[in-house]
């Protein structure tokens, strides 16, 4: 079985700077006040696996996940969302069983509709990165993608 071991948020709903939030072994849920962010968290996991409706995020279009600005901050442009999985066991297809940690990558550009160039339409598989800085030749890496693994 492969684990959920971080999730990472960037101009996310209200999370305008880049978050990361580990998630360990047998957490099973997020706490804190009203405000706080919880749902946002809750989304964005929803999201980076893969929600398409913008209802179900809670807003009328899908540029409503990306952060929209307060009186102090500007909006943002866009919004990234990463998902780290932990793939010791190399439980993954086989084709991406090259990393002991994948990392599902999904990202808006605002004005760009529901799916960013790099997820549209892809098959399921090339939606996985190796978190390693070269990925394997030939697994569909899409170019946004690449720029967040040298980040890492």
């Amino acid at each position: 079985m492969i684990h959920f071991t971080r999730l990472r948020l960037s101009g996310f709903k209200s999370f305008v700077d880049t978050t990361e939030m580990p998630i360990h072994a047998g957490m099973t849920g997020v706490v804190g006040p009203n405000g706080c962010g919880k749902s946002n968290l809750v989304e964005a996991l929803r999201w980076v696996m893969g929600e398409t409706s913008a209802k179900q995020m809670r807003g009328g279009e899908m540029d409503d996940v990306i952060f929209g600005g307060t009186a102090n901050r500007p909006p943002r442009n866009l919004a990234e969302v990463g998902l780290t999985l932990d793939n010791r066991d190399r439980n993954a297809p086989a084709h991406l069983n090259d990393s002991p940690e994948l990392e599902v990558v999904r990202r808006i550009d605002r004005g760009q509709g529901r799916f960013t160039r790099s997820m549209a339409r892809k098959p399921a598989p090339a939606m996985f990165r190796s978190c390693s800085p070269t990925p394997p030749p030939g697994h569909g890496l899409p170019p946004s993608s690449a720029r967040a693994a040298s980040a890492l």
